[in-house]
């Protein structure tokens, strides 16, 4: 099973980031975690992509296309999605051959305060439920309280948040195998 991991924040050393490399860790046997980079796609914009899409937007399009399933760790910025990432989507989102076109998607955040991101989820649900993906309901991740949970090494230091991302990550298995099941249907 192929996955691609995109991680909302572009900081280095990003909670995110840590919660997205655990999401990996717990993949069922058999299952990989690829992490896109794509620090180099640009603003959206109308005009350019009539000139053609940017290859930073054909790499990201293409490479979501082959996976078997997206996973998207994300922080919540003013009670919504960060703009870099709103902004990629939107890229992706363009044209017909829509690759998030029935992907399985499973969405975690993590922030410093208490509601662990719930905001960011529903407003990324919405956006993600326009290009019919097929986000993952339950379990939901929202890791509050993140930069006590992970060391300075990035690993995840608490047994409940490495649970609930084991039990989200056996059942994006699980919602990835009944997609494919529905495809074939088709």
């Amino acid at each position: 099973m192929d996955i691609v991991g995109i991680c909302g924040s572009l900081r280095g050393q990003s909670i995110n980031r840590m919660l997205l490399n655990l999401a990996g860790d717990c993949l069922p046997a058999g299952a990989t975690l690829h992490v896109c980079d794509w620090h180099e796609v640009p603003p959206f914009n109308a005009d350019v992509m009539a000139q053609g899409l940017p290859a930073s937007v054909s790499a990201l399009r293409e490479r979501i296309r082959q996976a078997d399933a997206v996973i998207i760790a994300t922080p919540e910025y003013n009670f919504s999605i960060p703009g870099m990432l709103k902004n990629a989507i939107d890229w992706v989102s363009r044209g017909d051959d829509q690759p998030l076109l029935n992907k399985p998607v499973a969405i975690l955040s993590a922030t410093p305060g208490p509601l662990g991101g719930a905001r960011v989820q529903y407003d990324l649900r919405k956006v993600l439920l326009f290009m019919n993906a097929a986000v993952l309901v339950k379990p939901e991740i929202f890791v509050g309280f993140a930069n006590q949970k992970f060391d300075a090494g990035g690993q995840c230091t608490d047994a409940t948040t490495r649970g609930f991302v084991q039990a989200q990550m056996d059942a994006l298995a699980v919602h990835v195998r009944r997609q494919q099941q529905l495809l074939k249907l088709a």
